[in-house]
């Protein structure tokens, strides 16, 4: 009897598709961030926070991955910045394959920074590279500080991890300190930011490490 891995295969097949999307966002110098995230930890308000303080300045387009609903499509759109929805069905997570598709419909020569917004998981996107070039993970306060323990793999995998809404920690009786610590106990190297959207300065933070990223890809 055979036994064969199917699962190892499809991580194999998406990651080879990743790394030809990242041939073809590098080629463009095109900056490219994952954010992920579980549904209501603010991924959509950060994103549209750092829209509006760097759409003057680059040319941003965005991937903004749901299983139906085409809901924070529309809020990018109305910033004024091209946006491309992926609707994933039953599928719980982008995939390499479904952002090559995108790309093909973003006009990478005009576009400086691509944010991709991954499905609302913090289990599924884990094993999934898109051929971005920053991996961002965003927990908020509301969920509860043992969520980074219960799901360590995409904080372990993490290049850049949010603790979001923080303004409420208080509120819910969660200690920001602790999930913070927790983080850092899974991957030590990671950067770790408390953000609130009623707190300038902790998103102020948040656009500049996207903008560092940029100055960075336009510097190669």
């Amino acid at each position: 009897m055979h036994v064969i891995n199917m699962g190892h295969d499809v991580y194999k097949a998406n990651d080879k598709l990743a790394e030809k999307n990242r041939k073809k966002l590098d080629k463009h110098q095109v900056f490219s961030v994952n954010v992920m995230g579980a549904i209501g930890s603010g991924k959509t308000t950060l994103i549209e926070e750092a829209i509006q303080h760097l759409k003057e300045k680059y040319k941003i387009a965005v991937i903004a991955g749901d299983v139906i609903a085409e809901m924070d499509a529309s809020r990018f759109r109305k910033l004024g910045v091209p946006t491309i929805p992926l609707n994933t069905g039953k599928e719980c997570h982008l995939d390499a394959k479904l952002v090559e598709k995108a790309l093909d419909e973003i006009d990478l020569e005009n576009t400086d920074l691509l944010i991709i917004e991954n499905v609302g998981n913090l289990i599924c996107p884990v094993d999934f590279k898109l051929g971005e070039h920053l991996r961002v993970v965003i927990v908020s306060v509301t969920e509860g500080d043992d969520i980074i323990l219960k799901h360590p793999m995409i904080f372990k995998t993490a290049e850049l991890a949010i603790i979001n809404k923080v303004d409420i920690a208080h509120a819910v009786d969660v200690n920001a300190e602790k999930m913070r610590d927790d983080i850092l106990s899974l991957n030590p190297d990671v950067p770790v930011i408390l953000t609130s959207k009623h707190d300038w300065e902790s998103l102020e933070t948040w656009i500049s490490f996207i903008e560092l990223g940029l100055l960075k890809a336009q510097s190669n």
